[in-house]
Protein backbone atom coordinates (compact mmCIF):
# COMPACT_ATOMS: atom_id res chain seq x y z
CA UNK A 1 0.00 0.00 0.00
CA UNK A 2 2.92 2.55 0.68
CA UNK A 3 5.08 1.52 -2.20
CA UNK A 4 1.37 2.50 -4.49
CA UNK A 5 1.35 6.06 -2.57
CA UNK A 6 5.05 6.71 -3.02
CA UNK A 7 4.65 5.61 -7.05
CA UNK A 8 1.49 8.27 -7.08
CA UNK A 9 3.93 10.86 -4.86
CA UNK A 10 6.48 10.73 -7.59
CA UNK A 11 3.94 10.73 -10.53
CA UNK A 12 2.19 14.04 -9.35
CA UNK A 13 5.24 15.97 -8.64
CA UNK A 14 6.83 14.49 -11.65
CA UNK A 15 3.17 15.94 -13.62
CA UNK A 16 3.89 19.33 -11.68
CA UNK A 17 6.99 19.93 -12.89
CA UNK A 18 6.95 18.96 -16.55
CA UNK A 19 3.98 21.37 -16.00
CA UNK A 20 5.40 24.41 -13.94
CA UNK A 21 9.24 23.97 -15.06
CA UNK A 22 8.66 24.83 -18.89
CA UNK A 23 6.43 27.66 -17.89
CA UNK A 24 9.39 29.19 -15.54
CA UNK A 25 11.64 28.73 -18.39
CA UNK A 26 9.58 30.90 -20.54
CA UNK A 27 8.76 33.30 -18.02
CA UNK A 28 12.92 33.70 -17.66
CA UNK A 29 13.44 33.65 -21.73
CA UNK A 30 10.53 36.47 -22.00
CA UNK A 31 12.08 38.71 -19.04
CA UNK A 32 15.45 38.28 -20.39
CA UNK A 33 14.20 39.35 -23.92
CA UNK A 34 11.90 42.13 -23.03
CA UNK A 35 14.95 43.52 -20.17
CA UNK A 36 17.96 43.53 -22.42
CA UNK A 37 19.70 46.81 -22.60
CA UNK A 38 18.91 48.52 -25.67
CA UNK A 39 22.37 49.69 -26.31
CA UNK A 40 20.90 51.52 -29.58
CA UNK A 41 17.71 53.29 -28.34
CA UNK A 42 18.76 53.55 -24.76
CA UNK A 43 17.25 52.37 -21.04
CA UNK A 44 12.90 52.79 -20.48
CA UNK A 45 12.82 56.67 -19.00
CA UNK A 46 10.21 56.24 -15.97
CA UNK A 47 8.66 59.17 -14.85
CA UNK A 48 7.37 59.78 -11.59
CA UNK A 49 4.52 62.33 -10.59
CA UNK A 50 5.93 65.17 -8.34
CA UNK A 51 3.61 64.77 -5.26
CA UNK A 52 3.98 61.13 -5.17
CA UNK A 53 4.58 59.96 -1.28
CA UNK A 54 7.40 57.47 -0.59
CA UNK A 55 4.96 54.65 -0.11
CA UNK A 56 2.85 56.00 -3.33
CA UNK A 57 6.14 55.95 -5.31
CA UNK A 58 7.27 52.06 -4.38
CA UNK A 59 3.68 51.60 -5.09
CA UNK A 60 3.91 53.08 -8.43
CA UNK A 61 7.51 51.38 -8.77
CA UNK A 62 5.76 47.90 -8.35
CA UNK A 63 3.39 48.46 -11.00
CA UNK A 64 5.43 49.38 -13.54
CA UNK A 65 7.78 46.75 -12.87
CA UNK A 66 10.93 49.08 -12.50
CA UNK A 67 12.82 46.35 -10.12
CA UNK A 68 12.50 43.87 -13.65
CA UNK A 69 14.75 46.02 -15.75
CA UNK A 70 18.24 46.08 -15.71
CA UNK A 71 18.90 49.66 -15.96
CA UNK A 72 16.58 52.58 -16.00
CA UNK A 73 16.50 56.08 -16.11
CA UNK A 74 14.18 57.91 -13.72
CA UNK A 75 13.18 61.59 -13.42
CA UNK A 76 10.27 63.49 -12.29
CA UNK A 77 7.24 65.51 -13.52
CA UNK A 78 5.85 68.54 -11.72
CA UNK A 79 3.40 71.37 -12.20
CA UNK A 80 6.10 73.47 -13.99
CA UNK A 81 6.32 71.14 -16.52
CA UNK A 82 2.29 71.14 -16.83
CA UNK A 83 2.82 74.85 -17.48
CA UNK A 84 5.73 74.15 -20.04
CA UNK A 85 3.84 71.81 -22.38
CA UNK A 86 0.18 73.28 -22.20
CA UNK A 87 -0.92 76.98 -22.28
CA UNK A 88 -2.92 78.14 -19.38
CA UNK A 89 -2.26 75.52 -17.33
CA UNK A 90 -1.77 75.61 -13.61
CA UNK A 91 1.87 75.02 -12.29
CA UNK A 92 0.79 74.54 -8.89
CA UNK A 93 -0.80 71.20 -10.03
CA UNK A 94 -0.65 67.84 -7.54
CA UNK A 95 0.88 65.15 -9.95
CA UNK A 96 0.22 61.68 -9.24
CA UNK A 97 0.07 60.04 -12.86
CA UNK A 98 3.11 58.11 -13.82
CA UNK A 99 4.53 56.27 -16.80
CA UNK A 100 7.37 54.22 -18.27
CA UNK A 101 8.31 54.67 -21.53
CA UNK A 102 10.65 52.29 -23.77
CA UNK A 103 11.37 53.49 -27.34
CA UNK A 104 11.05 51.29 -30.17
CA UNK A 105 12.72 50.25 -33.50
CA UNK A 106 10.90 53.16 -36.10
CA UNK A 107 7.72 51.62 -37.50
CA UNK A 108 6.65 49.92 -34.40
CA UNK A 109 3.89 51.90 -33.93
CA UNK A 110 2.57 53.17 -30.12
CA UNK A 111 1.80 50.52 -27.20
CA UNK A 112 -0.40 51.74 -24.65
CA UNK A 113 -0.92 49.85 -21.16
CA UNK A 114 -2.40 51.41 -18.23
CA UNK A 115 -1.36 48.89 -15.46
CA UNK A 116 -3.19 49.92 -13.01
CA UNK A 117 -6.83 50.69 -14.38
CA UNK A 118 -8.65 50.90 -11.52
CA UNK A 119 -6.80 53.92 -10.32
CA UNK A 120 -6.85 55.89 -13.82
CA UNK A 121 -10.48 56.81 -14.12
CA UNK A 122 -11.09 59.19 -17.36
CA UNK A 123 -8.04 58.58 -19.89
CA UNK A 124 -7.80 55.28 -21.88
CA UNK A 125 -5.03 53.64 -23.64
CA UNK A 126 -6.61 55.04 -27.23
CA UNK A 127 -7.23 58.75 -25.97
CA UNK A 128 -2.94 58.60 -24.86
CA UNK A 129 -2.17 57.10 -28.12
CA UNK A 130 -4.26 59.77 -30.01
CA UNK A 131 -3.33 62.58 -28.28
CA UNK A 132 0.72 61.56 -28.26
CA UNK A 133 0.37 60.99 -32.20
CA UNK A 134 -1.03 64.71 -32.38
CA UNK A 135 2.05 65.53 -29.85
CA UNK A 136 4.15 63.80 -32.43
CA UNK A 137 5.37 61.05 -29.97
CA UNK A 138 5.60 57.60 -32.67
CA UNK A 139 7.03 54.16 -31.74
CA UNK A 140 7.18 53.86 -28.37
CA UNK A 141 5.67 50.90 -25.60
CA UNK A 142 4.07 53.16 -22.66
CA UNK A 143 2.86 51.85 -19.00
CA UNK A 144 1.37 54.33 -17.04
CA UNK A 145 0.18 53.92 -13.16
CA UNK A 146 -1.41 55.64 -10.10
CA UNK A 147 -1.29 54.72 -6.96
CA UNK A 148 -5.08 55.99 -6.58
CA UNK A 149 -7.60 56.99 -8.38
CA UNK A 150 -6.96 59.66 -11.01
CA UNK A 151 -8.24 60.99 -14.27
CA UNK A 152 -4.63 60.23 -15.67
CA UNK A 153 -3.90 63.97 -17.12
CA UNK A 154 -0.61 64.19 -15.90
CA UNK A 155 0.74 61.09 -17.49
CA UNK A 156 0.75 62.82 -20.73
CA UNK A 157 2.85 65.33 -19.26
CA UNK A 158 5.66 63.02 -17.92
CA UNK A 159 5.34 61.34 -21.18
CA UNK A 160 6.34 64.62 -23.15
CA UNK A 161 9.18 65.45 -20.72
CA UNK A 162 10.45 61.34 -21.18
CA UNK A 163 10.78 61.56 -24.89
CA UNK A 164 12.31 65.12 -24.73
CA UNK A 165 14.73 63.62 -22.42
CA UNK A 166 14.73 59.78 -23.97
CA UNK A 167 15.31 61.52 -27.84
CA UNK A 168 16.69 64.96 -27.18
CA UNK A 169 14.29 66.37 -29.15
CA UNK A 170 12.19 68.90 -28.55
CA UNK A 171 8.39 68.77 -29.16
CA UNK A 172 6.40 71.71 -30.62
CA UNK A 173 4.78 72.84 -27.66
CA UNK A 174 1.60 73.90 -30.04
CA UNK A 175 1.25 70.49 -31.13
CA UNK A 176 1.47 69.32 -27.03
CA UNK A 177 -1.25 71.93 -25.89
CA UNK A 178 -3.74 70.84 -28.99
CA UNK A 179 -3.35 67.37 -27.54
CA UNK A 180 -3.76 68.08 -24.04
CA UNK A 181 -7.49 69.59 -25.53
CA UNK A 182 -7.66 66.76 -27.77
CA UNK A 183 -7.45 64.23 -24.62
CA UNK A 184 -10.10 66.83 -22.65
CA UNK A 185 -12.38 66.81 -25.36
CA UNK A 186 -12.46 63.36 -25.76
CA UNK A 187 -13.15 62.37 -22.04
CA UNK A 188 -15.46 65.18 -22.08
CA UNK A 189 -17.50 63.84 -25.20
CA UNK A 190 -17.51 60.11 -24.03
CA UNK A 191 -18.52 61.46 -20.41
CA UNK A 192 -21.59 63.22 -21.93
CA UNK A 193 -22.37 60.60 -24.59
CA UNK A 194 -22.42 57.85 -23.03
CA UNK A 195 -20.52 55.89 -25.84
CA UNK A 196 -17.65 53.81 -25.10
CA UNK A 197 -13.77 54.06 -25.12
CA UNK A 198 -13.90 52.15 -28.57
CA UNK A 199 -16.38 54.62 -30.27
CA UNK A 200 -14.42 57.66 -28.97
CA UNK A 201 -11.62 56.45 -30.33
CA UNK A 202 -12.16 55.49 -33.82
CA UNK A 203 -14.25 58.91 -33.99
CA UNK A 204 -11.06 60.45 -33.44
CA UNK A 205 -9.08 58.27 -35.99
CA UNK A 206 -11.79 58.67 -38.63
CA UNK A 207 -11.89 62.43 -38.62
CA UNK A 208 -8.14 62.56 -38.78
CA UNK A 209 -8.00 60.25 -41.91
CA UNK A 210 -10.42 62.31 -43.39
CA UNK A 211 -8.58 65.54 -42.46
CA UNK A 212 -5.37 63.60 -43.93
CA UNK A 213 -7.11 62.54 -47.26
CA UNK A 214 -9.31 65.57 -48.01
CA UNK A 215 -6.99 68.58 -47.02
CA UNK A 216 -9.83 71.13 -45.86
CA UNK A 217 -8.97 74.48 -46.45
CA UNK A 218 -11.94 75.89 -44.44
CA UNK A 219 -13.33 75.13 -41.08
CA UNK A 220 -16.81 74.99 -42.57
CA UNK A 221 -15.04 71.75 -44.58
CA UNK A 222 -13.77 70.33 -41.36
CA UNK A 223 -17.21 70.54 -39.68
CA UNK A 224 -18.40 68.89 -42.60
CA UNK A 225 -15.97 65.96 -41.63
CA UNK A 226 -17.20 65.77 -38.32
CA UNK A 227 -20.72 65.46 -39.12
CA UNK A 228 -19.72 63.01 -41.87
CA UNK A 229 -18.09 60.69 -39.08
CA UNK A 230 -20.85 61.38 -36.60
CA UNK A 231 -23.08 60.35 -39.35
CA UNK A 232 -21.18 56.91 -40.11
CA UNK A 233 -21.01 55.82 -36.50
CA UNK A 234 -24.06 56.68 -35.44
CA UNK A 235 -22.87 58.95 -32.53
CA UNK A 236 -25.36 61.78 -31.45
CA UNK A 237 -23.56 65.04 -29.91
CA UNK A 238 -25.00 67.75 -27.74
CA UNK A 239 -24.50 71.17 -29.68
CA UNK A 240 -22.02 72.23 -27.52
CA UNK A 241 -19.78 68.77 -27.84
CA UNK A 242 -19.95 69.15 -31.26
CA UNK A 243 -18.79 72.33 -31.59
CA UNK A 244 -16.01 71.74 -29.50
CA UNK A 245 -14.83 68.65 -31.73
CA UNK A 246 -15.33 71.10 -34.52
CA UNK A 247 -13.09 73.41 -32.87
CA UNK A 248 -10.53 70.58 -31.82
CA UNK A 249 -10.33 69.27 -35.24
CA UNK A 250 -9.96 72.50 -37.21
CA UNK A 251 -6.58 73.32 -34.81
CA UNK A 252 -5.27 69.89 -35.46
CA UNK A 253 -5.59 70.29 -38.87
CA UNK A 254 -3.74 72.99 -38.86
CA UNK A 255 -0.64 71.12 -37.52
CA UNK A 256 2.12 68.95 -39.43
CA UNK A 257 0.77 65.94 -38.83
CA UNK A 258 1.18 62.61 -41.02
CA UNK A 259 -2.06 61.42 -40.04
CA UNK A 260 -1.80 58.33 -42.96
CA UNK A 261 -0.03 56.55 -40.52
CA UNK A 262 -2.86 56.39 -37.67
CA UNK A 263 -4.66 53.41 -38.97
CA UNK A 264 -1.53 51.25 -38.43
CA UNK A 265 -0.28 52.58 -35.51
CA UNK A 266 -3.83 52.02 -33.43
CA UNK A 267 -4.37 48.82 -34.45
CA UNK A 268 -3.19 46.99 -31.44
CA UNK A 269 -3.13 49.79 -28.66
CA UNK A 270 -4.87 47.48 -26.23
CA UNK A 271 -1.96 45.24 -26.50
CA UNK A 272 -0.70 43.83 -23.28
CA UNK A 273 1.94 41.85 -21.78
CA UNK A 274 -0.30 39.00 -21.60
CA UNK A 275 0.96 38.26 -25.54
CA UNK A 276 3.90 37.51 -24.41
CA UNK A 277 2.79 35.46 -20.85
CA UNK A 278 4.16 38.45 -18.56
CA UNK A 279 0.54 39.05 -17.19
CA UNK A 280 0.38 35.39 -16.14
CA UNK A 281 4.27 35.07 -15.18
CA UNK A 282 3.53 38.54 -13.15
CA UNK A 283 0.11 37.66 -11.91
CA UNK A 284 0.87 37.47 -7.70
CA UNK A 285 -2.05 35.57 -7.70
CA UNK A 286 -1.56 32.82 -9.89
CA UNK A 287 1.88 32.24 -8.50
CA UNK A 288 -0.28 32.04 -4.75
CA UNK A 289 -2.01 30.00 -6.46
CA UNK A 290 0.68 27.68 -7.23
CA UNK A 291 2.01 28.00 -3.40
CA UNK A 292 -1.18 27.21 -2.03
CA UNK A 293 -1.88 24.29 -4.35
CA UNK A 294 1.60 22.75 -3.20
CA UNK A 295 1.36 22.87 0.84
CA UNK A 296 -2.64 21.35 -0.15
CA UNK A 297 -0.31 18.67 -1.50
CA UNK A 298 1.72 18.33 0.96
CA UNK A 299 -0.67 18.33 3.88
CA UNK A 300 -2.61 15.60 1.63
CA UNK A 301 0.35 13.50 1.28
CA UNK A 302 1.38 13.77 4.88
CA UNK A 303 -2.30 12.78 5.93
CA UNK A 304 -1.73 9.28 3.90
CA UNK A 305 1.48 7.99 6.36
CA UNK A 306 -0.71 9.34 9.40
Amino acid sequence: MIKQKWILIVATLALLVSVIMPMSTLAADNSQNQNAINEKLGVPIVVYGANLSEDEKTTVKEALQVEQEQEVDEITVSGEDLAKYISDSNPSSRMYSSAKITREEEGKGLIISIVTPDNITQVTSEMYANAMLTAGIEDATVEIAAPKPVTGHSALVGIYKAYEVKTGETLNTERTDVANDELSVATQIAENANISDEQIAELLTGIKQQISELNPATKEEVEQIVKDQLAKLNIELSEQDRQLLVDLMDRISKLDIDFSKLSDQLTDLATTFEEKYGELMQDEGFWNGVKNFFNNLIDTVSSWFK
